[in-house]
């Protein structure tokens, strides 16, 4: 099989594998919140309302409906796009909840999977560089810690410290509440604000994203320290390495241009599955540093039982998890053709 067909073929296989990928994250979705104890309709009227009141809501939601007819419902909903309205945000759909919050989610994302990267290929191709030194034990011990660490635990430990006691940055919310907010373009308040030519409210915005990213995406960069320090080790024994070095080459131009760019290649795998968890952490630090975003919203609608929005914030999550998934699986297959095969 040529290299052309086999990555055809390679792409084509994943792409059809992704609907099974999405029907199961439904799935779950669906029977985990029908098995969690609660009931949406004490959430929205509260506990001390007739039981007549609560029944005629079950009866509008279609909650008194059988379990395996909601799911079908659910299916064909979510088949139109259709991820239904919130229970406790009335006139208000979930598409219209994820179009307020997800930017200040994305632009959380994308700034601490930046520092994930930077940071963990920075302390790992230094720990690798001087195997059996001090710089090499210290890398190893930052990847076991910030891989370790409980989220909530070190947002709340940096925010104490950077917030409160030395007020270097601000502990909530995208920017200070006594100022409008830069014109809506994109929704990400750092480029809204570049787009419109204000720089002084470009750095209020990153003054405000800074600690929460930097939390995130630091504790986020040890898998990547990791990763990259195991395989420039194994890289730099490597046969092609040692010949460089026997032509005179300047370690550090074999470093760079030799060795860590065939040991980024693991990487790249990493990154998908990665991003599921930078997903996961955004949750635990947006409520740390009250962030408006959607995994903050999430949170908020898991403790009101809402369930359609629980439903199609977790979906919509699912898609771009599996999502980011293929084009990552895409890249490496490009990039390795090992993969293919």
């Amino acid at each position: 099989m040529s290299r052309s067909k086999a990555l055809q073929y390679y792409i084509a296989s994943r792409l059809l594998f992704a609907p099974l990928q999405l029907l199961t994250i439904v799935t779950i979705v669906f029977l985990l919140l029908r098995a969690t104890p609660g009931d949406p309709a004490d959430a929205i009227l509260g506990g001390r309302a007739p039981e007549s009141a609560k029944e005629e809501l079950r009866k509008q939601l279609g909650l008194d409906l059988p379990i395996w007819l909601q799911y079908i419902n659910y299916l064909g909903n979510i088949l139109r796009f259709d991820l239904g309205s919130s229970l406790t945000s009335r006139g208000q759909n979930v598409w219209q909840i994820i179009s307020q919050h997800f930017p200040a989610t994305m632009e959380l994302a994308v700034c601490s999977m930046l520092v994930a990267l930077i940071v963990g290929i920075l302390v790992g191709t230094l720990s690798a560089s001087r195997p059996g030194t001090p710089l090499d034990l210290g890398g190893r011990l930052f990847g076991i810690i910030t891989y370790a660490l409980p989220m909530f635990w070190a947002g709340m430990l940096l925010q104490l410290v950077f917030s409160v006691q030395l007020q270097w940055f601000p502990n909530s919310n995208r920017f200070p509440p006594n100022i409008s907010p830069p014109t809506t373009i994109t929704g990400l308040y750092t480029i809204d604000s570049l787009l419109s030519g204000n720089l002084n409210y470009f750095f209020l915005a990153l003054h405000h994203l800074a600690l929460p990213s930097l939390t995130l995406g630091i504790l986020l960069s040890g898998i990547f320290e990791r990763i990259v320090r195991v395989n420039l080790k194994e890289t730099l024994k490597a046969d092609y390495v040692e010949a460089a070095r026997a032509r005179g080459i300047p370690e550090n131009k074999i470093l760079v241009s030799h060795a860590l760019k065939n040991a980024l290649i693991p990487v790249i795998t990493v990154l998908g599955l990665t991003f599921a968890s930078l997903l996961g952490g955004a949750i635990l630090t947006e409520v740390t540093f009250s962030w408006p975003g959607l995994a903050n919203r999430l949170y908020q609608a898991i403790a009101d039982r809402d369930y359609t929005t629980v439903q199609g914030v977790l979906v919509f999550f699912g898609g771009i998890v599996v999502s980011a998934s293929i084009v990552i699986d895409i890249l490496n297959a490009y990039i390795d053709p090992r993969i293919r095969y």
